[in-house]
C-alpha cells in the first residue's frame, strides 16, 4: 500500500510540474505577444501579428509531437514553438527586429516577419541533418491556407516511407513512416480553394495529417457566418467523418480554455493518427484573441462591447488558472509569482535580443560617420558633409538604411574631388555591398555542392543509327533511373494506370507499383504541394502538371513556396522537387499555351527548362535528380512521336543547365529560339540558305538560368544581327531574353541594325490547325522576319519579299 501511495504521489507530482510548467509557458507566450506589440507600436519593429489566445491549445498539440514529426503552420504558433524547443524568447524578438544573422534568428535571418516559423534541416554545407533527431517545422508563408498543400505532402512522406521497405534505411529522415504531419490554419483561412482541395486529398490518401484549426470566431473584421456554411467548419465537412463502411476523417472538437480537453483530445487524435495513418482534424472553438488580429488595426473597431467582454471572461490563461486554483495544484501566490517570473524573462529577452540587433547597427554607424568626417576634411562642402554626418549620428534608432543612405548622400557632394579619405570610404561601401548581398540576397538558389550549375554534362552516348519515338526515350530514361533510386517517384493526373496522356511513363506502374508511380485528382495546387513535402522529407518527387496551362492553377503554392524555400530560409530549408509539364503548340486556347513570362517572373528561385526534343529533357532530369534544388521542366507537346536516335547510356546522361547550344553555325544572323518552335526555326534556317542567308541557330534550352557562358553574345559579335522567336505572347519571354542578351551581355555593342522578335498574338491560340497557324509564329512569320532583316541591311543581294 506504501508502494502505490508512493508511487501515486510521484505521479501527482510531476502531473503538478507539468501543469505549472505549461502555465509558465503560457504566461510568457503571452507576455511575449504583448511586447511584441508594443515593440511594433513604439518603431522598434515593423510588424506585429501575434499568437495570444491560442497558447493552451498549442500546448495541448506540442505534448504529442515527436522528434522527426514536422509542422506546416500557421502565423500564430509561437506557443506551440516554443513548446516543442524550437524557438526561445529572444528568437523570437530577433525575428521581430529582422536580424539577419541565423544564428540570432534561425528561422529566417530576418527575412520573413515576426510569426513565420520554422527549422533548420540543412546543416551550413547544404546536406541534410538527422530529421529524425529534431522536431522539424516547415517554413511559414504568409498567405493564408498556403501551408496546406505543403502539408499534404509531408503526411504523404510517412505512407510513402511505411510501406516501401527498400526506403526504411533512409533513418535520418524517418522511423518506418510513423511520423506525423501536424497542420494548423485560421478559422478563416478554411475559405480558402487550397484549404478544401488539400483536405480532399489528404482523405482521399488517407495520410497521417493532423490539422488544427484555430477558431476565434473571426476573419479579421468579418465573424464566420459570413465566411464558413453552417458557421463551423467542423460541421461543414461533417460528411468526410469516416465510417464502418468508408475511409474518411476523425473530427474532434474541442475548446481552446478546457486545458485537460485539450490534452485528452490530443492525445487521443494523434495516436490515431500516427498509429493507423487516419487523417485527424481538430476543430479548437471558443479560441479569444485578446489584441486584435495584428497591430494593422484595432479589434474594438468591429467587436461589440459584449464581445470584447467575452475576449476578456473567456481568455484561455485566466480559465487555466482558474483550473488550477480549483484543483488546488498551486496557491494564487504561487501563479503570481509565475506571472512576474514570466513577465521579468520576456523583458530581460527582449532587452538582449535589441541589444544584439543593435549591435549589428552600431558598428557600421560609427564607421560611417567617422569615414564621413574625414572626407569633410578638406571638401568644398564641408560644412554640408558634416551636417549628413551629425543627422546620421543624431537618427534615433537608426537602421541600415539610414547609414548607407546618408553616405551615399556625402558621397554625391564630393562628386568631382578625390582624397584618400573619399577612396576610404568607397572601399567600404563595397566591401559592405557585399556583405549586405550575403544577409538579404543570398541563397536564392542551393549554395551546396549538389547545386544544379555544379552538375557538368555527359553527352548521350550512341551505339547505333535506331530511331524511336521521343516518349520512349523518356519513359527508358525514367525506367533507368526508378531501378537505381527507390527514393525517386511520380504523380500526377493520369500517370499511373495508362502511363501519361503522352504514354512517356508507359507500364512504369506495372513495374515500380502504385506508390512509386501513382495517378491523383485533379489538384493542381496539391499536386504541387505533395511534391514540396516529400522533397522537404528527403524523397525525390516528380510532380506532373498534364498541361502547361494549368500550372496556373497551382503558380500560387510555386511562387510563394517552392521558389522561394531556400531564400526564405537563408539555406535552412531545401525542397528539390521537379515538376513535369508539357506546353506550347496543340490545340486551343487551354492546351497550347506559353505563359513562359508569366513562369518565368513569378517562379525566381526555380530553374526553369524549355527542352527541344525529348533526349534534352531526359538529360535534364538527370541532371535535375544529381542536384538538389526545384525545377520546372517542359516538355514539347509535338515531340512525343517525333524520332530521335536512341543513347545507351539511359539515366547517366546529363544535360548541364545555363548552357547554350548552337545548333546550326551561321555568318548573317543569329537566331534565338527554344522548344516546339526551334524545330520550325531549324527548317527555316534551312530553307534560308536556298536565298544566300547563313544563319546561326542558337537553342536557349534553360530559360533560368540564362546563357551563363554568355555565347549568344559572342555570335552576335559575329554577325551583327539578332532575330529572337519565341511563341510566347509579344514582351513575354521575350522581353527577358532580350534584356538577357541587350543589357546584360551588352550585345548593343555589335548590333548594325535593330533586334527583331518574333513571338506569338496577343491572344490566347485558336482551336484547330489553322488557329495555331495564325495565333502562334509559324514558318512564313519566322522566314519574312529573318529575311527581312537581311532586306534592310543589303536590299540589292535580299530583295523585299512582299
Amino acid at each position: 500500500m506504501a508502494e502505490q501511495e508512493e508511487v501515486l504521489n510521484a505521479t501527482d507530482k510531476k502531473y503538478i510540474t507539468e501543469v505549472l510548467e505549461d502555465y509558465k509557458l503560457a504566461r510568457i507566450s503571452r507576455e511575449a505577444s504583448l511586447m511584441g506589440r508594443r515593440e511594433v507600436l513604439g518603431g522598434k519593429a515593423k510588424f506585429g501579428i501575434f499568437g495570444d489566445g491560442k497558447e493552451l491549445a498549442q500546448i495541448a498539440m506540442a505534448k504529442q509531437f515527436k522528434n522527426g514529426d514536422f509542422r506546416s503552420g500557421y502565423y500564430r504558433d509561437q506557443t506551440f514553438m516554443m513548446a516543442i524547443g524550437a524557438l526561445t524568447v529572444k528568437e523570437y524578438f530577433a525575428a521581430l527586429y529582422a536580424h539577419t544573422d541565423p544564428e540570432k534568428e534561425p528561422a529566417s535571418a530576418g527575412r520573413q516577419m515576426g510569426g513565420h516559423y520554422s527549422t533548420r534541416s540543412l546543416n551550413p554545407d547544404g546536406s541534410w541533418k538527422n530529421l529524425m533527431e529534431q522536431k522539424n517545422s516547415s517554413a511559414d508563408i504568409s498567405p493564408t491556407a498556403g501551408q496546406m498543400p505543403r502539408l499534404v505532402g509531408l503526411a504523404l512522406a510517412s505512407k510513402v516511407y511505411r510501406q516501401n521497405k527498400d526506403l526504411h534505411k533512409m533513418t535520418n529522415f524517418t522511423n518506418k513512416g510513423n511520423e506525423v504531419a501536424f497542420g494548423t490554419i485560421g478559422d478563416a483561412s478554411t475559405s480558402e480553394g487550397p484549404f478544401w482541395e488539400s483536405i480532399n486529398a489528404a482523405g482521399v490518401l488517407q495520410i497521417p495529417f493532423a490539422i488544427s484549426i484555430w477558431d476565434d470566431g473571426y476573419g479579421i473584421s468579418v465573424p464566420k457566418k459570413y465566411q464558413t456554411t453552417k458557421g463551423s467548419i467542423s460541421e461543414a465537412l461533417s460528411g468526410m467523418q469516416r465510417s464502418k463502411k468508408s475511409t474518411g476523417y476523425e473530427i474532434f472538437k474541442t475548446k481552446g480554455w478546457d486545458y485537460a480537453h485539450l490534452c485528452e483530445t490530443y492525445e487521443k487524435a494523434i495516436k490515431l493518427c500516427r498509429d493507423e495513418h487516419v487523417p485527424v482534424m481538430i476543430h479548437v472553438e471558443e479560441v479569444n484573441q485578446p489584441q486584435g488580429h495584428s497591430t494593422s488595426g484595432s479589434h474594438e473597431r468591429y467587436k461589440s462591447e459584449e464581445r470584447l467582454q467575452w475576449e476578456t471572461d473567456m481568455d484561455c490563461i485566466e480559465k487555466f488558472r482558474e483550473f488550477i486554483l480549483d484543483a488546488e495544484i498551486a496557491t494564487a501566490e504561487e501563479l503570481e509569482n509565475i506571472d512576474k517570473e514570466a513577465k521579468k524573462h520576456v523583458r530581460d529577452q527582449k532587452g538582449e535580443a535589441w541589444k544584439e540587433f543593435n549591435a549589428l547597427i552600431s558598428d557600421d554607424l560609427n564607421k560611417a560617420v567617422e569615414l564621413m568626417n574625414a572626407m569633410a576634411k578638406g571638401s568644398a562642402n564641408a560644412v554640408f558633409i558634416e551636417k549628413v554626418a551629425k543627422d546620421l549620428k543624431d537618427t534615433m534608432g537608426p537602421i541600415k538604411r539610414d547609414i548607407f543612405a546618408a553616405t551615399y548622400k556625402a558621397l554625391r557632394y564630393m562628386r568631382g574631388e578625390e582624397s584618400p579619405a573619399k577612396t576610404q570610404m568607397i572601399a567600404w561601401l563595397k566591401d559592405k555591398e557585399a556583405e549586405n548581398w550575403d544577409m538579404y540576397s543570398s541563397y536564392l538558389h542551393s549554395e551546396s555542392e549538389s547545386c544544379a550549375l555544379n552538375i557538368e554534362g555527359v553527352a548521350p552516348v550512341y551505339e547505333g543509327d535506331e530511331l524511336t519515338d521521343g516518349r520512349i526515350i523518356l519513359r527508358d530514361n525514367f525506367d533507368k533511373v526508378f531501378e537505381s533510386r527507390p527514393e525517386v517517384l511520380t504523380f500526377g493526373e493520369d500517370v499511373g494506370k495508362i502511363g501519361g496522356v503522352n504514354q512517356s511513363m508507359e507500364g512504369m506502374q506495372e513495374k515500380f507499383g502504385e506508390l512509386r508511380v501513382s495517378d491523383t485528382g485533379i489538384r493542381e495546387c496539391t499536386i504541387i504541394g505533395q511534391g514540396i513535402g516529400m522533397a522537404m522529407r528527403g524523397l525525390r518527387p516528380i510532380a506532373e502538371i498534364q498541361y502547361l496551362d494549368y500550372l496556373l492553377y497551382a503558380i500560387q503554392i510555386l511562387s510563394d513556396d517552392l521558389a522561394t524555400v531556400q531564400y526564405r530560409t537563408k539555406g535552412g530549408q531545401k525542397a528539390p522537387l521537379i515538376i513535369r509539364t508539357r506546353g506550347h503548340r496543340l490545340e486551343g486556347i487551354w492546351h497550347s499555351g506559353s505563359p513562359m513570362g508569366m513562369i518565368i517572373n513569378a517562379l525566381r528561385g526555380m530553374y526553369v527548362c524549355v527542352p527541344r526534343n525529348m533526349t534534352k529533357a531526359a538529360g535534364m532530369y538527370n541532371t535535375l535528380l544529381a542536384s538538389d534544388e526545384p525545377a520546372l521542366v517542359v516538355e514539347c507537346l509535338n515531340g512525343y512521336r517525333k524520332k530521335e536516335k536512341v543513347p545507351a547510356n539511359y539515366g547517366e546522361f546529363m544535360e548541364p543547365l545555363g548552357k547554350v547550344e548552337v545548333v546550326k553555325e551561321g555568318t548573317d544572323v543569329t537566331v534565338v529560339s527554344y522548344g516546339s518552335t526551334f524545330a520550325i526555326c531549324e527548317e527555316v534556317a534551312q530553307s534560308l540558305e536556298e536565298v544566300g542567308v547563313s544563319v546561326e541557330l542558337i537553342d536557349v534550352q534553360t530559360l533560368i538560368p540564362f546563357d551563363l557562358d554568355h555565347d549568344i553574345v559572342k555570335s552576335i559579335a559575329k554577325t551583327n544581327k539578332l532575330v529572337i522567336v519565341d511563341e510566347d505572347v509579344s514582351s513575354g519571354a521575350t522581353a527577358y531574353m532580350l534584356d538577357q542578351i541587350m543589357v546584360k551581355q551588352e550585345a548593343y555593342y555589335h548590333l548594325d541594325s535593330k533586334p527583331v522578335t518574333i513571338s506569338a498574338r496577343d491572344h490566347r491560340p485558336a482551336y484547330g490547325t489553322d488557329g495555331d497557324y495564325f495565333s502562334k509564329p509559324n514558318f512564313e512569320s519566322i522566314f519574312n522576319g529573318i529575311y527581312n532583316v537581311m532586306s534592310e541591311v543589303d536590299p540589292q543581294q535580299y530583295p523585299r519579299i512582299m
